[in-house]
Parts: C-alpha cells; sequence; structure tokens
C-alpha cells in the first residue's frame, strides 16, 4: 500500500501526464523531463536526449560480467528514455513508475516501438523489494529522485538491486546553500508544486550514497546548458503570479511550481546536476 505522499506522487502524474505530453516543454519527443542543450548538440531530438547519451556512454564504460545486461529506469514515465536507450545499447530493460495512466502510455510505446521482448514497464513504488527485477548493472533516475521522501531507503535499496561495480546516475535538482528568505519561499512553491519530498545539495547526496555503498564516479551541472528566459516561460511567470492567489493546487499547482523552479535555476538557488555513482565491489 502506498504512503500518502506516494500516492500524492501517483495523483500528480496520473492527472497531468497527457497535458505534458501535449504542451510540455518536450512534446512530441517521448520525454517529460528537460531539454539540456549541451556540448555538440544542434537539434531538439539531441537535446531532450543529452542525459540519455551520457547515459549510454556511462554504461559503455561497464565491463560486462553476465550475458543478459540490465539497466533500471527508477520512475521511467511514459518509457521514452528506456525505449531511446534500448535503440542504443543491447541490453534488456526494466522501468517502473507509480502512475497507472504513465504504465498504460508506456507499455503502449514500449510496443510501438517492437521492444516488449527487452523492455518491461512495471507500475509500483520503484523502492518495493517485492518487486521482480533481476540483478541490475546501471540504474538511473531522471528527475524522479526528488520526489521520494525517503533518500536514505533509495540509495539503500539501489545497493540491493545493482550488481557490484554497477552504476547509478541521478538526474534531478539540486540546492546550493542560498538560506535567503526569498530563495526558501520560492523552493517552498516549487517543492509544493512539483511534489519534491527530498531536495538537498550535492555534498549531502554524495554523502548519503557513500553511506549505502557507493563511490561518487562524477557530477556534472547541466544547468548552463537548460535554455531559461524565453518568452515562453516568462508569459508563464506572469500568469502564475496573476493566479497563484486562487485555490485550484491541483489545476494550477504545477504551472506555479514550474516558474518557481525557473526562478531558482536563474538566481542560482538550485542547479540541475548528473551525478554518476558506482557500487563498491
Amino acid at each position: 500500500m502506498l504512503k500518502s505522499k506516494e500516492q500524492d506522487v501517483q495523483s500528480y502524474y496520473d492527472r497531468h501526464t497527457k497535458q505534458f505530453m501535449t504542451y510540455g516543454e518536450g512534446r512530441g519527443s517521448g520525454t517529460i523531463h528537460r531539454a539540456v542543450w549541451g556540448p555538440g548538440v544542434s537539434s531538439r531530438k539531441q537535446a531532450f536526449f543529452f542525459v540519455e547519451d551520457r547515459l549510454a556512454e556511462a554504461f559503455r564504460t561497464l565491463q560486462q560480467t553476465t550475458p543478459d545486461q540490465t539497466i533500471l529506469d527508477l520512475g521511467c514515465g511514459i518509457a521514452g528514455s528506456l525505449c531511446y536507450l534500448m535503440q542504443q545499447l543491447p541490453v534488456q530493460g526494466v522501468g517502473i513508475t507509480l502512475s497507472p495512466v504513465q504504465a498504460k502510455l508506456a507499455n503502449k510505446r514500449i510496443r510501438d516501438s517492437q521492444l516488449q521482448d527487452r523492455v518491461t514497464c512495471l507500475e509500483g513504488d520503484y523502492l518495493d523489494a517485492n518487486l521482480q527485477i533481476p540483478p541490475i548493472d546501471m540504474a538511473y533516475a531522471i528527475e524522479s529522485f526528488a520526489h521520494t521522501d525517503d533518500p536514505s531507503r533509495f540509495f539503500s535499496h539501489c545497493a540491493t538491486r545493482i550488481r557490484p561495480g554497477g552504476l547509478l546516475a541521478i538526474c534531478d535538482d539540486m540546492l546550493r546553500n542560498d538560506v535567503s528568505s526569498r530563495a526558501k519561499k520560492t523552493i517552498r512553491q516549487f517543492s509544493h508544486g512539483w511534489r519534491i519530498h527530498s531536495l538537498m545539495t550535492r555534498n549531502e547526496l554524495i554523502a548519503l550514497a557513500k553511506s549505502a555503498g557507493f563511490q561518487h564516479d562524477s557530477t556534472y551541472d547541466l544547468t548552463p546548458h537548460l535554455r531559461l528566459g524565453r518568452p515562453r516561460d516568462r508569459l508563464l511567470a506572469l500568469f502564475t503570479t496573476l493566479v497563484s492567489w486562487l485555490p485550484f493546487d491541483h489545476v494550477i499547482g504545477h504551472l506555479v511550481g514550474g516558474s518557481a523552479l525557473h526562478t531558482c535555476l536563474e538566481q542560482g538557488w538550485i542547479g540541475y546536476d548528473l551525478t554518476f555513482f558506482r557500487r563498491a565491489k
């Protein structure tokens, strides 16, 4: 049975996923996470799969120890990232999402991509030890780690899933240590609107991972490669300012949260990091 916070995250994605697919930044790309216009990126598709390309590069550094290598998407959404990686790597894939709406869309994408013999999408809590998942060579969480309300358990659970020497990657928002009252208020708006429960600094993340037996490999600050301050973002900020007093959190809360996040990123209160860990052998 899901806890109340998990139910809230589930309801959030059940309610908004189709809106994200239709109107969000990644509409038409198969993803609902952010675009990263990093080095070498020259197209919208490359920007939306920049993180996945870094994951594929990291996976190729692993020494193959089994004939059936497997990657795990912790919070797979509509399986856009997982299907993309399956096209880059000769591996098996497992994705987990809390949302029944996302699970249905993910399984359709898997079938449409003719990957049903290599990819499985499970509906449930990605920290559920009862889910039937084979040993994992690499696990990743793209904009899903921050939803957990138990980050210590997240790392200890991953340590039981990932083979010794395997990789864990987290791409998510991280605090940048500003404690001004304005920063705190805006961070609270972001956290509430986007159902964020584990917002921490980079050093706190690394310390938690270390306590669970993971070694820190590398961290990349992707914030400079986000396109912030677009006209659409400015209009959204104006709109949310005008309507934020309305008592319709389930309708506009994610818009208020998204506008607050853009402010946090522009002001340097929050950064967008891709961090790799390796499970100790």
